[in-house]
């Protein structure tokens, strides 16, 4: 890894901490709730159902700011939007902490959602037009394992907050500490720049492409954007049981204390770490579509072990890791992938659409896993939803173009291109014409 990195120059380098920083940072935000869910259950009486509506609930609405934040960072800039959905996350997070009642949570993380939706497409895209091709998905793949390091400080801060402070009052002093990231956008805002390739093709199209969003559903993208929806739907859908769903599967179903879960918790985080990393470096080495199909098959292997087998507590432990390794190595590379699959002045729009699209989808699953945990249990519930969304990982990837090592559209190609075009109607009109006007006339 280190060697790639330090090739990098500043401005790389720079882009690539801001856009880590705000994965840890949203991560950190997001989980805060996956770790206080027991408690809210234990003090505010709610159902597991309730619980599972509140998990969705943000996951919908981050699907909703992730749409709107791609069409935005297309037309204002990814760094402008990347600064905005950083406040907006941590700002309702915040007031997450003084909410009363269930009905006032929902409107906290819905809000919450739109942001760290956001965050995700104005990053990836950024991400993506800075890197250079032949390192491409080993960046932003590792960029994403800031959220294996921002979930591991939600769990940090919840093990301590909860020894200090009764739980009563503890689950709100940890949505306090959420405004935290907000002064990250501080820094982004001094150094962190457009990418080149994006300001030339802004320059190349000002003033069209009013409509562009429809771009994405015309005859060459459509197929692409269905496709690498279903591939974030199943990644995404899987991925949300284990994010939602383990803290409280360890404390009810395994019988964990505060400390016994972070424990638990962390050997899996560590593993989603690496699986990030080690996942973007093989989707350089192997491509994306192979890394998405081993990750995908190992990911729905493991996960239907660990929920649906008699497991012991070393065997809990110790399956946590492979857990967290591939179901982040499926996620590790999406963001390049779907980068290199729409052309710059729509690229934003389509990686936020297909990429929250999929988040809309997968996050109805771990809802199902409530409404299922009724009658299934809560482990079998798990496991099922999550092997289950998994196939849609392995269908999509099948049907995918292999775009490693692709170049990104610049916005001089598009005037190559579009050169190229009006030279050959000026010649076919020239020499064409007056080939038809050298030929006798026909009948």
């Amino acid at each position: 890894m280190a060697n790639w990195f330090t090739g990098m120059n500043v401005r790389e380098k720079r882009t690539f901490w801001a856009c880590f920083s705000g994965w840890a940072l949203d991560a950190m935000d997001v989980q805060m709730y996956a770790v206080v869910m027991p408690t809210l259950i234990a003090v505010w009486g709610m159902s597991q159902a309730e619980a599972g509506t509140l998990g969705t609930a943000a996951l919908l609405f981050s699907s909703l700011g992730g749409w709107l934040a791609g069409i935005l960072a297309d037309r204002f800039g990814r760094v402008a939007v990347l600064r905005l959905t950083i406040v907006w996350f941590a700002f309702f997070t915040f007031l997450s902490g003084f909410t009363q009642s269930f009905e006032q949570l929902l409107f906290t993380r819905s809000m919450q959602g739109l942001g760290f939706g956001g965050e995700w497409a104005a990053g990836a895209v950024l991400m993506s037009e800075v890197i250079d091709k032949r390192i491409r998905g080993r960046a932003v793949g590792s960029v994403q394992s800031g959220w294996s390091v921002g979930y591991g400080m939600a769990v940090l801060l919840f093990t301590v907050v909860f020894s200090i402070a009764p739980p009563e009052m503890a689950w709100r002093y940890l949505f306090f500490l959420g405004l935290l990231p907000a002064f990250l956008a501080l820094w982004i805002r001094r150094y962190v720049e457009e990418p080149e390739v994006f300001t030339e093709s802004r320059a190349v199209t000002a003033g069209k492409g009013r409509l562009q969003f429809l771009e994405i559903f015309g005859p060459g993208l459509r197929r692409r954007t269905i496709l690498a929806s279903m591939l974030a739907a199943g990644g995404l859908g899987g991925n949300y049981v284990t994010l939602t769903w383990l803290a409280t599967y360890l404390r009810t179903v395994h019988g964990l204390s505060v400390l016994g879960t972070g424990g638990y918790l962390g050997f899996n985080i560590f593993g989603s770490f690496l699986g990030y990393v080690i996942s973007a470096h093989l989707s350089d080495w192997l491509g994306r579509r192979k890394t998405f199909v081993i990750m995908a098959i190992a990911a729905g292997v493991t996960v239907t072990a660990y929920t649906l087998l008699p497991l012991g507590p070393m065997a809990v432990l110790l399956l946590g890791f492979p857990i967290g390794f591939f179901q982040s190595g499926i996620i590790a590379g999406m963001g390049a992938t779907f980068a290199e699959l729409f052309p710059t002045h729509v690229r934003a729009t389509g990686q936020g659409f297909s990429y929250n699209t999929g988040r809309a989808v997968g996050s109805f699953v771990p809802a199902l896993v409530g409404v299922l945990a009724a009658n299934l249990g809560l482990g079998t519930a798990m496991g099922l939803c999550a092997a289950s969304a998994y196939v849609f990982v392995l269908i999509a990837s099948a049907l995918l173009p292999e775009t490693r090592g692709r170049e990104l559209e610049s916005a001089s190609g598009v005037q190559a291109a579009l050169g190229r075009d009006l030279a050959g109607i000026h010649h076919e009109l020239q020499h064409g014409g007056a080939a038809r006007a050298a030929r006798p006339l026909e009948g």
